[in-house]
């Protein structure tokens, strides 16, 4: 059977910087942030939609994979904050990669979207439908995010991009664990927008268009149920934790990698991070992530790399690759 693996890398942020001294008009400090989250500064879209940042992502990738949009046979997006409830934000980077021959949509899986679209995009080459898939993770939370509260300082906007091609030689993506848990719907959500509760006066005047967040709950869960992931994929197929080049994880904050670090056995210099320049992209994080540590010479051949997130709903999961 042909496996999938990555082709090519791409990732894109907006040029406006907001340091943590910005938050502190909101009763926060640059020392909590970076003490507690590991952010010093992030970028912010000004005048950029989400399906800009993925366009720019988009051509970098294909670029790196020597690759014209007209090879590309599928994109998917990854994200939670697309230009318009409809279409999806993947028509709009379609048309403005002119990758006429692509099928596009949408995948919504908040902070997990980007490895939930990784693992389905690997399976449509494995069926060999198609050749070339352009995975974008890519968000702009600064669209739906309250400035006068605290938890403004979690988020920045970005977009990274992968293509997947088919290959026979033995390397690629080994396997996938997701997983969901309706029940932690309510943790971090947006209220108001969809059919539940349509916007009128009353959603608007009382900012249910903002994301809300149970940072306490956001915490417990990622620090449980991501090493038990990591454990799980790496037993199903033979190897230990020593194995393991590098963990490229989602960006939710410094202490709980720290702690996944810690309950997997990994030291943490073997954990790769961009939250101090970026802060939290949500679908954007590991795509990002991904790219800068693929354009610096990070892997080698053979090496085997797990990647790890957790998002709203509960979402969350893990994948083995082998470069």
């Amino acid at each position: 059977m042909k496996n999938a693996f990555i082709k090519g890398t791409g990732s894109y942020t907006p040029k406006n910087v907001v340091k943590n001294e910005f938050f502190e008009s909101v009763g926060s400090s640059h020392e909590w942030i970076y003490n507690t989250l590991g952010i010093k500064e992030r970028r912010i879209a000004n005048g950029e939609t989400t399906s800009d940042l993925a366009y720019m992502a988009a051509k970098k990738a294909l670029k790196n994979a020597n690759l014209k949009p007209s090879d590309i046979d599928l994109i998917i997006v990854a994200t939670a904050t697309p230009d318009r409830p409809a279409p999806s934000c993947a028509c709009f980077v379609q048309e403005k990669l002119k990758a006429t021959n692509a099928v596009a949509f949408d995948l919504s899986a908040v902070c997990s979207g980007a490895l939930f679209s990784i693992s389905t995009g690997v399976q449509f080459i494995k069926s060999g439908m198609y050749k070339n898939v352009l995975i974008i993770g890519a968000d702009t939370f600064s669209k739906i995010t309250d400035w006068s509260r605290r938890d403004s300082v979690f988020f920045g906007d970005g977009a990274g991009a992968l293509v997947l091609s088919e290959t026979d030689e033995d390397k690629g993506f080994v396997d996938f664990l997701l997983h969901t848990d309706g029940t932690g719907k309510d943790h971090f959500t947006i209220p108001a927008g969809g059919s539940e509760k349509p916007a009128s006066d009353d959603t608007l005047r009382s900012n249910q268009h903002f994301f809300q967040m149970n940072g306490k709950e956001v915490f417990k869960t990622a620090v449980n149920v991501v090493p038990k992931s990591i454990k799980k994929i790496l037993a199903k197929n033979n190897y230990s934790i020593g194995d393991i080049k590098f963990l490229l994880p989602h960006q939710p904050s410094i202490g709980i990698l720290k702690a996944v670090a810690q309950k997997i056995g990994m030291p943490f210099e073997k954990v790769k991070t961009n939250m101090d320049r970026y802060a939290n992209t949500s679908g954007g994080t590991i795509p990002i992530l991904l790219d800068e540590n693929h354009r610096n010479d990070e892997f080698n051949k053979g090496d085997l790399v797990l990647f790890a997130a957790v998002g709203a709903g509960w979402t969350w999961g893990s994948a083995l690759y082998k470069w």
